[in-house]
């Protein structure tokens, strides 16, 4: 176990004016707090917040954030209080103390929901100050190095999975590299104990057989660039085994294809070296098509700065090389702590506020969303992605997602033109707005204040800033629709009276339901969650009885009371709306669903490919964005059309192979018959899109059915 002593020497090494006094108090005062208590794998627990400070130390961070690492369990797992903290360690400790002591359930935390919410929380607080998300990410990185000591594996599998999907992507998204390859072979390790034995046991062999093959590939680079009057320093290293089996998967291949599985890295002096460095490369040796990538002139939003290239390289060796400055290379290494520069006495560090304009996105997100776990959904959309860079007309740079479309680019520009957007044109053509946007494409947006956004987009919008204003859109819309319905059921009660609906006469109504407005009241109203009947009683309490007097709206409000205790398979929908499913797609739960709302029949539900959607295509107004209900019982029908050989007793084997597999045929219908086949088209009862892919699967594994489809007719 690492000493306080060797902790502080290594922090004075790179800061000789740090204060070591407060690191000794920090380390004697968890130490005392942490007592006798022991991690899973026996050590003493102060070896922990000691783990995670070196981890920082190896960054360079500064003392406050290696005094928060040691204390950063003290709160939450001792006697110890904030104030305590804060009293011994100043405002600035304690506030660091705080934000990370927050968030320190996260990981325990198997409900989404709760997640989600933690989630947010970091967010919050890695936007006031990231030195809050580097002990967060130093904290995880030791905890998934001692994961084997747990011996629950559903609670190591949880954690893997939650590192690759949260922590990892944000260790990539503030530049710390190494810390993101170490996180996700970690994870790997867990969730993948097969495969990583199995690339494991590959990498050995190559080891052994090729011990001096890295050394000379090195050598040659070195001398090439050297002949040609480049001082660089050339180093190579092994890619994870969980990069290599993403490769594997990503492109098909077996392992033994997969020949660049060594990363070589030129570091010259300045950025003109670089670009010399790489003709000297791509003169020596045959580049690789496809596979070149010029961060210097076109930055990612963490910094990162390098020109990546893969080539044939000396004894016929696929390599892919990396060049950059030694400046450039600090960025990659140190990430964030790289731009860091702190006042005289310390303080906030001064960054480049543009490089961290991802967090204030999340923060928009964040603004927008409905609950926590559709911030997680639409944040994790935020970092999964590799980037293109498209520009506006006036030359601004967009950094976005792959796939994203002109929507993303849009809500990017500012969340005012994604609502208002309302066509596109790419490189001076106008396109459709589902197009994918590419590397260096102009991209112009038109708008019309007039216009909202459509349900649709949520089909081809892929960054969560775009998802999260679109869906904040439509829930505007659906308030708008609330209120238009309670205003009708609000003339329907005073209807006869000869009074008028103002906001004298409901002030009753609006003090005792505390409504500010009336147009509140309006929507808890067409929400249905303020009833009809109570209000009118409050309002005239004299003919409490007299509903004659009441002038229905619509039957479909007389029936919401008794439709309310059944089940509803649809979210989305306003309360009390008559809904039901169409019959040209025959939507199943699991499939993406639109509702188009219709006159005088209410909702109906397509699935999102419908072809019949395109004849709704320029009244957006009428698209509702719907989903199903996490859990919905009732059975759906479905419509397979089935060719297959004219047999005896086929049509009992089809029937029987549909029994076998829990579905029940409402309908059967022939629509070709010959000698030698037939086709006919069966209507089955099913739960949803699993149980017909079922069913499908099992009735093609009967040898004489030629074929199994489902109809969308």
């Amino acid at each position: 176990m690492l000493r306080h002593s060797d902790l502080i020497a290594a922090v004075r090494a790179y800061d000789p004016d740090a204060d070591g006094d407060a690191i000794e108090r920090a380390y004697m005062f968890a130490a005392n707090a942490h007592g006798s208590q022991q991690r899973a794998s026996g050590e003493p627990y102060i070896s922990h917040p000691l783990a995670v400070a070196e981890i920082l130390v190896s960054k360079h961070l500064d003392a406050a954030t290696i005094v928060t690492a040691l204390l950063h369990d003290t709160v939450e797992d001792t006697a110890a209080t904030l104030e305590d903290v804060r009293a011994q360690f100043g405002d600035e400790v304690a506030a660091l103390v705080d934000g990370v002591t927050k968030l320190s359930k996260l990981e325990l935390q198997p409900d989404q929901s709760k997640q989600a919410e933690n989630f947010r929380k970091l967010v919050v607080a890695m936007s006031r100050d990231i030195r809050v998300l580097l002990v967060k990410l130093a904290d995880r990185l030791h905890n998934m190095r001692t994961l084997s000591y747990f011996r629950n594996p559903e609670k190591r599998v949880r954690i893997a999975k939650e590192t690759v999907e949260i922590y990892a992507p944000l260790a990539e998204r503030i530049g710390m590299q190494d810390w993101h390859d170490a996180l996700t072979d970690l994870a790997f390790i867990e969730l993948h104990p097969d495969a990583r034995r199995s690339v494991m046991t590959r990498l050995d062999y190559l080891r052994e057989h090729g011990r001096d093959l890295v050394s000379r590939v090195i050598l040659e680079l070195k001398s090439l660039l050297e002949a040609e009057g480049i001082p660089a320093e050339v180093f190579g290293r092994e890619k994870t085994p969980s990069s290599i089996w993403e490769k594997m998967k990503r492109k098909d291949v077996p392992f033994e294809q997969l020949t660049d599985i060594m990363a070589f890295r030129i570091l010259v002096n300045d950025a003109a070296e670089c670009y010399r460095a790489l003709g000297v490369i791509h003169g020596a040796y045959p580049a690789v098509l496809g596979r070149f990538k010029d961060y210097i002139s076109l930055p990612k939003a963490n910094g990162y700065q390098s020109i990546h290239t893969a080539v044939l390289g000396p004894e016929n060796l696929r390599i892919e090389v990396q060049i950059r400055t030694h400046a450039m290379h600090r960025v990659a290494e140190y990430g964030v702590a790289a731009h860091w520069n702190y006042k005289e006495g310390g303080g906030a560090p001064e960054t480049d506020g543009l490089q961290y304009s991802w967090i204030r996105g999340l923060l928009e997100i964040l603004e927008s969303a409905e609950g926590a776990d559709e911030f997680l959904d639409n944040t994790r959309l935020e970092m999964y992605k590799d980037q293109v860079f498209c520009f506006t007309p006036g030359g601004a740079l967009i950094p976005l997602p792959q796939g994203a479309t002109p929507i993303d680019f849009a809500y990017a520009v500012h969340s005012d033109i994604g609502d208002q957007c309302v066509g596109a044109k790419i490189n001076g053509k106008l396109m459709p707005l589902r197009s994918v946007l590419q590397n260096g494409d102009q991209v112009e947006i038109s708008t019309s204040k007039g216009r909202m956004p459509s349900p649709e987009w949520l089909h081809f919008a892929i960054t969560g800033k775009a998802r999260a204003g679109v869906r904040r859109a439509i829930r505007a819309r659906q308030r708008d629709q609330y209120i238009a319905l309670g205003k009708e059921i609000v003339r329907s009660i005073f209807a006869g009276r000869g009074v008028d609906p103002t906001e004298r006469t409901l002030a009753p109504v609006l003090d005792h339901f505390s409504y500010s407005s009336i147009e509140d009241l309006q929507a808890a109203l067409g929400e249905g969650l303020v009833g009809e009947h109570a209000v009118s009683t409050m309002l005239f309490p004299e003919a409490p009885d007299e509903e004659s007097n009441v002038v229905p709206l619509t039957p479909t409000r007389r029936q919401r009371a008794r439709e309310k205790a059944k089940p509803v398979a649809i979210r989305g929908l306003i309360p009390g709306m008559a809904m039901h499913f169409a019959r040209c797609c025959h939507p199943l739960p699991g499939d993406d669903i639109i509702g188009i709302v219709t006159t005088g029949k209410g909702v109906t539900i397509h699935t999102s490919d419908c072809a019949s959607l395109e004849s709704f295509q320029h009244t957006p107004e009428r698209w509702l964005n719907v989903d199903w209900e996490p859990e919905t019982s009732a059975g759906h029908v479905a419509r397979l059309r089935v060719t297959s050989e004219h047999r005896p007793g086929q049509l009992a084997e089809i029937s029987a192979t549909i029994a076998a597999n829990r579905g029940n045929i409402t309908n059967l219908r022939f629509t070709s018959r010959a000698e030698d086949f037939f086709e006919m088209q069966i209507d089955i009862e099913v739960m949803d899109v699993s149980h017909l892919s079922n069913i499908i699967a099992a009735l093609r594994a009967i040898s004489t059915v030629a074929s199994v489809d489902r109809a969308r007719a």
